[in-house]
């Protein structure tokens, strides 16, 4: 999720560090977090020089895990969305699941459904513990190629509502969204949750935003879609500043 952050200004993440505080550390779980945290660093093309676990007894229930994650990016190279025009291209790349928002309502909503249930086609226990999909080395190349790319966004909470999140004067129409997983389904009838909460909680199969010229549409997927087949035109720009129809 820091990485991914990160990148929304075109600043290339270089290193991270974590911070654990549990009741009284278990080794058990110290190398897995570790074994996790080492894989998401690859992914990420990072280091972790260094970070803290603190064992905090009653003050904490459980774990917390947090991290901080830093990379250069030159002032006149950032990304903010102010340059987004009415016309141009939302380009979306596939999710890998929940991500890391929506854990509350999920657990609301699936409660007394056990780990192995496997309605999804696999374990229910698997499917919500599937990692985040890490977008930096996809969202790095469109950046230092010749495309026009002129906002990023990081889809978590607040789904594709984070595209007014963009400096650009535009708003958004979505006229051809990403498949949703059907994990998304799956807690929208356990939980009886309306398509507005899902949308606005959930990134709904979209983990990441490209929104580039209008000219440059067909580059942009064809840079992206041999990290992410999956990866295609959602929509594009308009002149209704601040709005986001669907």
């Amino acid at each position: 999720m820091n990485v991914n952050d990160l990148i929304c200004v075109g600043a290339e993440p270089i290193a991270m560090l974590d911070y654990i505080a549990v009741p009284s550390a278990d080794p058990e779980v110290m190398r897995a977090l570790g074994a996790g945290l080492r894989r998401g660093a690859e992914l990420g093309g990072i280091e972790i020089p260094g970070g803290e676990l603190a064992q905090l007894g009653e003050i904490v229930h459980g774990l917390d895990l947090v991290g901080a994650c830093f990379g250069p990016v030159s002032l006149d190279a950032v990304v903010t969305g102010e340059a987004i025009e009415p016309g141009d291209a939302v380009i979306g790349l596939p999710s890998s699941g929940l991500h890391s928002n929506g854990y509350t309502l999920v657990r609301s909503a699936l409660e007394g459904i056990p780990a192995d249930d496997d309605r999804l086609g696999r374990p229910l226990g698997d499917v919500l513990l599937e990692p985040t999909e890490v977008y930096v080395r996809a969202v790095l190349e469109l950046l230092r190629s010749p495309v026009d790319v002129r906002g990023l966004a990081h889809i978590t909470s607040g789904g594709l509502g984070n595209l007014l999140r963009l400096e650009g004067e535009v708003g958004y129409e979505v006229d051809a969204p990403l498949p949703v997983p059907p994990i998304f389904e799956l807690v929208r009838e356990q939980g009886r949750v309306s398509e507005g909460e899902m949308n606005d909680v959930f990134n709904m199969g979209c983990g990441f935003c490209c929104v580039v010229a209008a000219g440059d549409e067909h580059a942009a997927r064809e840079l992206l879609r041999p990290h992410y087949p999956g990866a295609a035109r959602i929509g594009h720009a308009t002149d209704q500043a601040g709005t986001l129809t669907r």
